[in-house]
């Protein structure tokens, strides 16, 4: 185990019209020993080139990279003590998977007897002992995908990067392998960082996941506090699935209690097309609607009242009225159905109020037509605020 930190890491590059692309900017990151932390974000946003930085192959613009304690920025990657998984498995496909696996004790020279025992205790922690004599060829996506991660268990490094290895699986595949990753992270409790643009693989394996935005840190925190408390308008987008419906309005004061005019959605798409007849849905007749704050959500004191903001409301939290009788009533809210999509054990509606489009998830047996109107309950308890010029989370 080891504790990696990061200062101020900042990589440029050069571009083709000898413009500066900068990849990564002043990053801030420290990794205790036996975590498992995941970097994620959109493609392009600094994931790998950070895993790299750590590796050694390439080098940074500035700010430190430190192992243990140590700096590490002028040392070869082979002094390093980290091993690298790729996104492409890179086996040798005229060797053996155990060939595969044993090659980098060769370089080091490991003794014989030594360098059999780990092959096999790697291949026995990974289920590949009755696969050691198959070339690449022969094995399977998830099995290649074990090679390359045993040529680095047999390692014994002091940090695992991991670069989305599991992305050229099919989805059943990805599964077992993650669940596999999970269970191997547990019963060897070392320092892994591994790289993902998949929010699901983030937030089943890390015990805290980063996520980046254009070479940038958005937050870095467990994923269940990145759900619930995402500190900008990015995070709450990339984190859930689907993402959270996001309203602009106006918060006011009436008898008391904060009430949220909204006046439509933040990014409003084209209105969905009617898949049966290819016309666009009729108009609905309904027009702006409020939505009651719960309490601890807003308070006068913190809330900008009379200024416009946006509010974010989770799908999970937009039931059929006749599901949530506990909720004010002034929250059941009218709208059009413009699609209507099956996902097995749930259905997600998008539904149009006015100028306002937003999803829903409702029970699996609910399939409204399309065009036809839905009677819907807000639940703003997990509702969140956020400033429309900054996109900054605002705190109750």
């Amino acid at each position: 185990m080891a504790r990696l930190l990061l200062e101020h890491l900042t990589k440029h590059f050069r571009g083709p019209s000898s413009e500066t692309v900068r990849a990564l900017e002043d990053l801030n990151l420290a990794i205790e020993p036996g975590e498992l932390v995941v970097l994620a974000g959109p493609s392009g946003c600094g994931k790998t080139t950070t895993l790299r930085l750590i590796a050694g192959l390439e080098q940074p613009t500035g700010g430190s990279i430190c192992i243990n304690g140590t700096q590490v920025n002028d040392l070869p990657p082979a002094k390093r003590d980290v091993a690298m998984v790729f996104q492409h498995f890179a086996l040798y496909p005229n060797m053996t998977a155990y060939e595969n696996i044993a090659f980098g004790l060769r370089l080091r020279k490991c003794p014989r007897g030594e360098l059999d025992q780990r092959v096999r205790e790697a291949a026995e922690i990974l289920d590949l002992t009755t696969c050691l004599d198959r070339k690449p060829a022969a094995l399977s996506g998830g099995q290649r995908q074990r090679v390359a991660l045993g040529r680095a268990l047999v390692r014994r490094p002091a940090i695992f990067l991991l670069d989305e290895p599991l992305s050229n699986l099919d989805l059943p595949m990805r599964s077992r392998m993650r669940a596999e990753l999970a269970r191997l992270h547990r019963r060897l409790n070392a320092t892994m960082l591994y790289v993902t643009h998949d929010q699901t693989e983030a937030m089943t394996l890390g015990t805290r996941v980063v996520v980046l935005r254009d070479g940038v840190l958005q937050q870095a925190a467990s994923p269940l506090t990145l759900y619930r408390q995402p500190a900008n308008l990015f995070v709450a987008g990339f984190v859930g699935s689907p993402g959270m419906n996001l309203f602009r309005g106006n918060v006011v004061q009436r008898n008391g209690a904060l009430f949220f005019d909204v006046t439509g959605s933040f990014s409003q798409p084209d209105a969905a097309k009617n898949s049966e007849s290819g016309t666009p849905p009729a108009p609905t007749e309904t027009g702006p609607f409020s939505l009651q704050i719960a309490s601890g959500v807003a308070e006068p004191s913190t809330t900008p009242v009379g200024r416009e903001l946006l509010l974010g409301i989770r799908p999970q939290d937009i039931h059929e009225a006749g599901a949530a009788p506990e909720l004010p009533l002034a929250n059941r809210v009218e709208g059009l159905v413009e699609l209507v999509e099956s996902a097995g054990a749930e259905t997600f509606l998008q539904v149009r109020r006015a100028e306002a489009l937003f999803t829903a998830r409702v029970r699996a047996g609910a399939q409204p037509s399309l065009n036809s109107k839905v009677l819907l309950a807000f639940d703003t308890r997990s509702a969140h605020f956020f400033d429309l010029k900054t996109g900054v989370r605002i705190e109750a």
